[in-house]
């Protein structure tokens, strides 16, 4: 059997959402989240425009507007009762 890619993704973006923090000042502030998951799903997050590259040499990702978003929705539905 073969697992949910997509449901793998929201789980990943959930955790992300569990490790976000703020970088920047004023206007110019951003969410950001470490990267310590999967490759393979944090490329598929990046290439659905959720989060910046993660290829790079930071230890964090930025999320999207969108990407912030949908992390926090995934994170109450999958681990709020």
């Amino acid at each position: 059997m073969k697992p949910n890619i997509d449901k793998i993704d929201d789980a990943v973006l959930a955790l992300l959402h569990l490790t976000r923090f703020t970088d920047g000042k004023g206007d110019l502030t951003f969410t950001r989240a470490w990267k310590g998951h999967d490759w393979e799903a944090l490329n598929r997050l990046h290439q659905k425009g959720l989060i910046s590259d993660p290829k790079s040499k930071a230890k964090s990702v930025g999320l999207s507007k969108e990407g912030s978003a949908k992390a926090e929705a995934s994170f109450q539905r999958l681990f709020y009762a």
